[in-house]
């Protein structure tokens, strides 16, 4: 059974996302990913985070934990870890993890919303488990409508015929607001699920090579490209990941 809806079948979640990616300090690896296991999952949820998944790089040089959380709003995120930073609990957690040292060097965030052109986010724990790919895209100047136009009518359904799952896709919230000239522009961000890296790489190849791809991305980008980076990262869960 799937755990995907159609793009398109209801609305987009109002969820408020965001990506956190922790750089642990040096040697506090398994540390970092042990205390979120222990401890930092139910003093998220205790204070109304909804966790998402937790994965770790596949090339191990990365030493990175990738996770995302969901909030009713950015007004409610911004509460909740306001919360979170404050409870006693936590700040014993703390203390008692960090006695020897800081786990974490510094944290890179992305904000985000979804997108109309995703399928109905389901925390769904396949068996055998399977591999993630977090892919970001960076669109040339005012060509993310264009860009989500094409995903829309035709990028999703060609990664689907070719064995990749489409779990979620997201337009990024950059900092400056909207309207702003320093504002970055927001990108494209999205993850799918593959049986393996080794098979996630094949089925790309094979989605490239596809006539109807070729087509598509010729006819879409008559005009110049549409993206000016593409960004991908291959992920495995966490035990505790409450996708898999």
């Amino acid at each position: 059974m799937s755990d995907l809806t159609s793009p398109g079948e209801s609305a987009p979640s109002s969820k408020f996302y965001e990506v956190r990616i922790y750089y642990p300090t040096p040697g506090k690896y398994a540390e970092i990913v042990d205390r979120f296991r222990q401890y930092t999952t139910k003093i998220f949820e205790k204070h109304g985070m909804e966790n998402i998944g937790y994965w770790t790089p596949t090339d191990t040089s990365r030493k990175e934990l990738i996770y995302i959380l969901a909030y009713p709003s950015r007004e409610a995120r911004d509460a909740s870890w306001k919360a979170f930073g404050s409870d006693p609990e936590w700040k014993a957690v703390v203390a008692k993890t960090e006695a020897n040292g800081k786990l974490v060097d510094h944290v890179d965030q992305i904000f985000m919303t979804e997108s109309d052109i995703s399928p109905k986010l389901k925390l769904a724990q396949k068996s055998p488990e399977r591999t993630f790919e977090l892919r970001t895209y960076t669109p040339a100047p005012g060509k993310l409508p264009n860009l989500l136009t094409r995903f829309r009518d035709h990028t999703i359904k060609l990664f689907s015929k070719h064995g990749m799952t489409n779990v979620a896709y997201w337009v990024t919230e950059e900092k400056g607001g909207s309207g702003q000239a320093s504002a970055a522009s927001p990108k494209l961000v999205y993850i799918l699920a593959h049986p393996s890296e080794a098979e996630g790489k094949q089925h790309f190849d094979e989605f490239r090579k596809d006539p109807k791809w070729v087509a598509a991305k010729a006819e879409s980008e008559k005009d110049g490209p549409l993206t000016t980076k593409v960004e991908s990262v291959y992920m495995k869960p966490t035990d505790y990941s409450p996708i898999k």
